[in-house]
């Protein structure tokens, strides 16, 4: 797949950014993620008419100021001097159908990006960056980067949903900047896992298909758990891709060792007082189920058990939502704490650390820029270790699992002979 770039601008907001919002203060949460881009590429069956796009996008900036800024690391605050978004136009030499229905490569999406999802946090670099990429169908691939430093995969929807509202009704929620008035900026240096830790290692990027068979199968296989409403989708998913990295990490070492699962939690909404569900920033917490040696290996073969275990970690994650803004110490620890502190663990090699994030109720097939509802979503790959994300269908009834692993242990799970019989495999190719 070629991909020519054809030209490159700066899109600045519609309004000056007033001076009373000339600075913009990152909080905690914020700081210690690592230096990179939060990506969605949304994909339509239309041609896009670039005025448009560019007009609604200058638009939905006036609201998301911060995105048109600069980062200063220095200081910790967004300069939201209105520099302007990056707005690129490529031509792709490819049938769009190709990278949709056909057999998957997924080096190929990284070249629909305005730029590598690592090129963040520098001064020159932009908050924000699009693509939007024209297929010789006429089809039309958009591909948005999100500065990490100041946008979760929640906030990069809520964006989209209002970039969408801007761009078929002319007009949209403002969203709500304010994650440094609870948990303000501590000087914290970001998480390097994503980086340096990586540098060296050999990481393979999947997809893994679940239809709706296979979602039928594995809730199958939790009946008669203690009469329990049946698990979620993602559920069920993640479950069966940890037993086979659970399977995979023992094959590899000899052993099995201990494990922690991360289950990443949007907190909007379910905080005590809420959180605004227009509130960007990084507004997660991360819920933990954690296996012993023993437990991981007999784990391995118990998927009710493992499912139930998952579900009481996350049920109760939820629950201390409630007091992350109450109780401002245990709030601190949930949001920041507990996330760095799993993260040295897995990086000390104390355990095995499996990161979940359930993108799949963001909403992202709902987007219309113009063009129509989005005929598919997609990630990129980046140099992540030990990460699922599962993101929904278009018919909303399978899960589309985005994994990232070591090259060793992908080879195993790709093989293992529960994932082949469950999943519709396209995606093949290394990172």
């Amino acid at each position: 797949m070629l991909v020519n770039v054809l030209t490159r601008k700066l899109v600045k907001p519609s309004k000056p950014t007033p001076p009373q919002l000339w600075t913009y203060k990152i909080s905690v949460m914020d700081e210690v993620n690592p230096s990179m881009f939060v990506v969605r590429i949304l994909y339509y069956r239309k041609s896009a008419s670039i005025p448009s796009l560019e007009d609604s996008l200058a638009k939905t900036l006036s609201l998301y100021y911060p995105l048109a800024g600069r980062y200063d690391k220095n200081s910790r605050t967004v300069k939201c001097n209105d520099e302007g978004t990056l707005f690129s136009i490529a031509k792709v030499e490819y049938q769009l159908d190709q990278l949709i229905n056909g057999r998957l490569n997924v080096d190929h999406l990284n070249l629909l990006l305005p730029l590598e999802i690592g090129a963040a946090d520098e001064p020159t670099d932009p908050m924000l960056a699009l693509q939007i990429n024209r297929f010789a169908c006429g089809g039309t691939a958009v591909a948005v980067c999100a500065s990490h430093r100041i946008f979760d995969a929640g906030s990069m929807s809520i964006f989209l949903t209002a970039w969408s509202s801007v761009a078929t009704r002319g007009t949209a929620i403002a969203p709500v900047f304010d994650s440094a008035s609870f948990f303000p900026s501590e000087n914290l240096p970001p998480l390097q896992t994503h980086d340096s830790r990586t540098r060296n290692k050999n990481i393979a990027f999947r997809r893994f298909v679940f239809p709706k068979t296979a979602i039928s199968e594995l809730r199958r296989r939790t009946a008669g758990t203690g009469g329990q409403r049946p698990p979620s989708k993602v559920a069920v998913v993640s479950a069966a891709l940890i037993q086979a990295l659970l399977r995979a990490d023992r094959a590899r070492r000899g052993e099995s060792r201990a494990c922690v699962v991360a289950q990443a939690i949007n907190v909007r909404g379910r905080t005590v007082p809420p959180v605004s569900a227009q509130s960007c920033g990084n507004w997660a917490t991360f819920s933990t189920l954690e296996l012993d040696a023993s437990q991981a290996r007999e784990m391995e073969g118990d998927f009710p058990g493992l499912v139930s275990g998952m579900r009481g970690a996350a049920a109760a994650g939820v629950e201390e939502c409630r007091r992350l803004l109450s109780d401002r110490e245990f709030g601190r620890w949930a949001l920041v704490g507990s996330y760095v502190e799993a993260d040295e663990r897995g990086a000390a090699g104390e355990c095995k650390v499996v990161w979940v994030s359930d993108w799949s109720k963001f909403g992202d097939y709902e987007v219309d820029l113009g063009m129509g509802k989005a005929e598919w979503v997609s990630m990129a790959g980046g140099r992540l270790e030990d990460i699922l994300v599962l993101m929904g269908t278009k018919d909303k009834e399978g899960i589309e699992a985005w994994v990232s692993l070591h090259e060793s242990d992908m080879r195993i799970v790709e093989a293992d002979h529960d994932i082949l019989k469950l999943t519709s495999n396209k995606g093949l190719s290394k990172m």
